[in-house]
């Protein structure tokens, strides 16, 4: 795994966060479940890739 792909999920995540708490405190409860639920999506399309080719490293060393 690339260092650079953890970079950017933690990035995703930092400002997902900032995001959260500045609407959670303006009382915009819905849009900071609404960036929250943004973020998880940013960051599984993001990895997607990376799941698809631990599948496949699973199955040749399984011999599937």
């Amino acid at each position: 795994m690339d260092v650079t792909i953890i970079m950017k999920v933690v990035g995703v995540g930092l400002i997902v966060s900032v995001a959260y708490q500045i609407l959670s405190k303006a009382g915009r409860d819905e849009q900071a479940m609404l960036v929250s639920l943004t973020g998880v999506v940013i960051v599984l399309l993001m990895l997607v890739g990376e799941i698809a080719r631990l599948l496949s490293i699973i199955r040749s060393a399984f011999g599937l």
